[in-house]
């Protein structure tokens, strides 16, 4: 695989400009200049606290003329004379600009939603995140609700203009999408998600001060929040289902082939083609397929492939019957996981997490799972647990799915890039694909080690999930590059895992609608396998998992490219130590 070089986020944009004689910056020149970067960002986001995004045109072309001006000065840098951690810090500001700047160019603005969420959706956090303790923070969240017809009306009129240019997502996979919008409009102001944060009164606000917040939350809810989800939902309905693309490929997007390589490059942080990453997803399909027939061949089942796959599927003792049995058992594993973390780990995040499932607004057309992230010191992380259509949630991967969404997975990796209080705010708060979904999956392959998967079938659903990440590759690709249906992307996914049918249509949309984010998790995977194995072989005796685990993680999430860097370098230190 050929890496991206440190200026690769910003050649998507400019090309590497040639340096200057002028670009050499000491270490503190570049804190000072990363700093003032950071601030800037930092205060556009203050100006609008008690607001929602501006999404009007001039602020939009503003943002980006700015962004475009500090990746210009970041190209001419020499990244070489920084220190390690300031080369570091030089890669991720970079990443962070060069993709901002590049959804800008491409006009992702026109498409703000895929197959199983949007911009609707996400305002929902703003009630469920919690910290609401003082007078201003529910006036500021107030405000917001207040602000929502503008916010809704803009997002409006940029999808009306991406009908007229083609940059819509496909008709295809937005069948009951507005069921995801409509569940937002409540009779009762009280019953509505975005009440939430009122339903408990916090010490230290009178109550006569809290009836009169409590009345403008209902008034909000009455007056702009229902009458925006309704006049969205008005608009999906009767315009933008309608006049949808027909199309599936994000190549035949306005500027498509261009925008797919972008979005490869910026979810892998590699710089690949889409060919190659087929033919990589082709040979880790063919290698899992082997691993899988070997636990049937064990189970001494009677039956081709597809006969065991469509057991699983069917046969009752691999389902819960409640939502609460699923949920208990999440929580079961999630704690087995955690006994299990001081055999590999030194340094453990002081975030906990809690377990919880999907929202009812989102869950029909929501993934099996997902980690959502504390955005405050005083708050837990949450892994989220799928308990829609319990007949399509299999309990032989939960375990893997535990491991990947909480821990050693997401929960751990995040918690501890948001904790490192040696690192700028824009470190501990960035994520990027390739290293965060490559470690979750790495962390279900190291489940193998912790004492999961005893049971054969817990291990196919291993194999099974892992598969799942390979066929990814086939089909991504296949989708957004080789001119693949929908419904063969369907029968591959299908015919090479166990995972419910629910699923695999649920699944192939979210990779139709959002070209490249799939490619992450098994090339990020991929990579810290091998820098694992490179680790084992240099070092033999003096390879120490723990110490190994906590240098992958000790930067917080990076390109793939540190990341190889990073651990080259810590094993030519150990080296030169022993």
């Amino acid at each position: 695989m050929r890496f991206l070089a440190y200026c690769v986020g910003v050649m998507l944009v400019l090309g590497c400009a040639s340096q200057p004689s002028d670009s050499r910056m000491t270490d503190q020149q570049f804190s000072d200049f990363a700093s003032a970067l950071w601030q800037a960002e930092q205060k556009r986001n203050q100006a609008q606290e008690g607001r929602l995004a501006d999404l009007s045109a001039e602020h939009l072309a503003v943002v980006a003329s700015e962004r475009k001006q500090w990746l210009d000065r970041l190209a001419v840098i020499e990244v070489e004379s920084l220190s390690e951690q300031n080369q570091i810090n030089h890669a991720v500001l970079t990443y962070r600009l060069a993709n901002s700047y590049d959804q800008y160019r491409f006009g992702a603005h026109r498409m703000p939603l895929t197959a199983e969420s949007g911009f609707h959706n996400s305002l929902a956090f703003m009630a469920q995140r919690g910290g609401f303790r003082q007078t201003d923070d529910f006036e500021q969240y107030l405000s917001r609700l207040e602000d929502m017809p503008r916010y809704f009306q803009q997002q409006i009129d940029w999808m009306r203009q991406g009908i007229a240019d083609g940059m819509t997502q496909p008709q295809e996979v937005l069948t009951g999408f507005e069921q995801s919008i409509i569940a937002y409009v409540t009779e009762q102001e009280e019953d509505n998600v975005f009440y939430t944060p009122f339903r408990r009164q916090p010490e230290g606000i009178a109550d006569a001060e809290w009836q009169q917040l409590t009345e403008r939350a209902r008034q909000a809810i009455r007056d702009a929040v229902n009458p925006s989800y309704q006049s969205f939902y008005q608009f999906f309905v009767d315009e933008y289902y309608p006049n949808a693309r027909q199309t599936l490929a994000a190549g035949q997007l306005p500027d498509g082939e261009a925008y797919y390589q972008n979005r490869l490059e910026h979810y892998t942080t590699l710089q690949m083609t889409p060919a190659e990453i087929h033919q990589i997803g082709l040979d880790e399909v063919a290698r899992i397929r082997a691993e899988m027939q070997q636990v049937i061949d064990e189970l001494e089942f009677e039956g081709s492939f597809a006969d065991f796959v469509e057991f699983l599927r069917t046969d009752p003792q691999f389902y819960a019957e409640t939502p609460r049995e699923l949920m208990m058992y999440a929580a079961y594993l999630s704690k087995k996981a955690d006994a299990a973390l001081p055999q590999f780990f030194q340094v453990l995040p002081r975030t906990p997490y809690g377990v919880e499932p999907v929202p009812a607004e989102i869950a029909p057309k929501y993934t099996t799972g997902r980690y959502v992230s504390s955005n405050r010191s005083t708050a837990p992380g949450y892994y989220w647990v799928n308990t829609y259509a319990l007949n399509r949630r299999p309990l032989y991967e939960m375990e893997a799915l535990t491991l990947h969404e909480a821990v050693p997975g997401h929960h751990l990796q995040v918690a501890l890039s948001q904790e490192q209080d040696s690192l700028p705010d824009y470190r501990r708060s960035f994520y990027t694909s390739a290293f965060g979904e490559g470690w979750g999956l790495y962390a279900e392959y190291l489940g193998l080690e912790m004492g999961f998967y005893q049971n054969p079938y817990y291990n196919f659903g291993r194999l099974s999930f892992e598969m799942w990440r390979a066929v990814r590759l086939v089909v991504d690709t296949g989708l957004h590059a080789k001119g693949w249906s929908r419904q063969e992307a369907i029968d591959f996914l299908a015919n090479n895992s166990a995972l419910s049918m629910h699923n695999v249509v649920t699944e192939i949309d979210r990779y139709i609608s959002w070209p490249g984010q799939a490619l992450s998790y098994k090339l990020g995977e991929i990579t810290i396998r091998r820098l694992r194995q490179e680790a084992e072989a240099a070092l033999g005796s003096d390879f120490d998992i723990r110490e190994f685990h906590d240098e992958v993680l000790k930067n917080g999430s990076v390109p793939l490219q540190v990341l190889e860097r990073q651990i080259n370098r810590y094993i030519e230190q150990k080296q030169q130590a022993g």
